[in-house]
């Protein structure tokens, strides 16, 4: 019975994307499409050579180079992802627990939130230059609001009777903050770094546009520009793939920290 659930699932999660491959089959084909929108065979015939192809052979620049694009993407998201977490869980576990810290820190996290990661492209090559740093610290801002905000509810949604039961038994604020708030507070926590992972992947494809010269951002606005199409559609696919990828990797993380949650809901 499970197998069959499973199957049938599995084909209803393939309708859409079928349809989807149909209809872009259908329209590619139409005339005067062909340089805007290649149709889907025409994306795999140059994803293949983007992949396998023998790098600097012939006159296609993307021969061959895209794991090492995917690389400096991935590589890239993992340092500014990374950043943002260790700041913006602790951050946002204090700003949540502490009156005396969100009333110094949580305005002046809120005023930043709203602005855009591409209004700091002109600070960051100012600052960095076309270098990684500078793609990394985009990549960092644009994790870190999520991280932290939804870190600083998660310690602000902290059940009461669990914090007067530990004060009960003589737990000091320091025991309190790392032993109740912060388990307490997991489950946000993990919504934030989801969210700030999304966030992150397309930070570094706006910076990788701009402020540096490598990479799956810089490949789709190269290969835009010399309307290599199928090379643009290859290139969005490869960013979802890797950010549905990286995200199963906190999901996956997340059920083995959070495994009381599995066991409550069966």
């Amino acid at each position: 019975m499970k197998t069959t659930a499973h199957f049938k699932q599995l084909l209803l999660g393939l309708v859409v994307p079928t349809a989807v491959v149909v209809l872009w089959q259908v329209m590619g084909n139409m005339p005067g499409m062909a340089g805007i929108l290649p149709t889907p065979l025409k994306v795999v015939e140059g994803w293949h050579g983007w992949i396998f192809g023998q790098a600097g052979l012939g006159l296609n620049p993307y021969l061959g180079t895209w794991l090492s694009n995917v690389e400096y993407s991935s590589m890239r998201v993992a340092q500014g992802f990374v950043l943002a977490a260790l700041v913006g869980v602790p951050l946002g576990l204090l700003i949540g627990w502490s009156k005396f810290i969100s009333q110094m820190l949580d305005p002046l996290i809120q005023s930043l939130r709203p602005i855009p990661i591409t209004a700091w492209l002109p600070f960051s090559i100012a600052v960095f230059g076309i270098r990684d740093v500078g793609s990394i610290f985009l990549i960092f801002l644009g994790g870190f609001y999520a991280i932290v905000v939804n870190a600083t509810q998660g310690a602000r949604d902290v059940d009461r009777n669990l914090v007067r039961a530990a004060l009960m038994m003589g737990a000091s604020r320091t025991q309190l903050l790392y032993r109740v708030v912060l388990p307490a507070a997991m489950p946000s926590i993990f919504t934030g770094l989801r969210i700030g992972l999304g966030i992150s992947w397309t930070a570094v494809i706006v910076s990788e546009m701009v402020a540096v010269k490598s990479g799956l951002g810089y490949v789709l606005w190269d290969a835009y520009y010399v309307g290599r199409m199928d090379i643009v559609l290859a290139d969005m696919v490869s960013i979802g793939a890797m950010g549905y990828i990286s995200d199963r990797i906190i999901v996956f993380i997340e059920r083995k920290v959070l495994v009381w949650r599995i066991l409550q809901s069966h």
